[in-house]
């Protein structure tokens, strides 16, 4: 972790810059923020590029976005191990265009093994247009193996 940095605050910077490393999230104009234990927001830029035929957003970009956040709101209590998503029931309830969405996950339980965590996706106008609810699992992947997540400029 990051030097002056130390325990929850420089696990969530870790988490945080693991994110933004990730290939995958080149991709999407988007930027974590954990916001606290068991607490992860992600905020996004929904354009075009991301619309099915009928012009607006493909589901992947529900789901990637809300496994993202409660991803990182369950991994935020657990500091050695990357976890790894199980299953994720998703419900979309609008469709979204263009404009920024945020997603807000939130730890719900489990600490040892397995762990689960929701989170709910909103747009510009603080409408839910989606959520869902997703089980984690530790893997054997270390985190301070991994590209991002040790000390800044790894």
């Amino acid at each position: 972790m990051a030097a002056g940095i130390s325990g929850a605050a420089g696990h969530y910077r870790a988490l945080e810059r693991l994110y933004a490393q990730a290939p995958i999230n080149a991709l999407f104009s988007s930027r974590l923020e954990v916001t606290g234990e068991g607490r992860a927001r992600i905020e996004f830029d929904v354009s075009e590029a991301v619309y099915h035929a009928a012009g607006a957003a493909h589901g992947t970009i529900y789901f990637k976005m809300l496994d993202d956040a409660a991803f990182y709101a369950a991994n935020t209590l657990v500091t050695d191990r990357f976890l790894l998503t199980t299953s994720f029931n998703l419900h979309f309830t609008k469709p979204v265009r263009a404009g920024q969405v945020i997603a807000e996950g939130q730890w719900i339980s489990g600490r040892k093994r397995v762990l689960v965590a929701e989170a709910r996706l909103t747009d510009a106008e603080g409408d839910e247009i989606g959520r869902g609810t997703g089980t984690f699992m530790r893997s054997r992947i270390p985190l301070s193996e991994l590209p991002g997540y040790s000390a800044l400029g790894d």
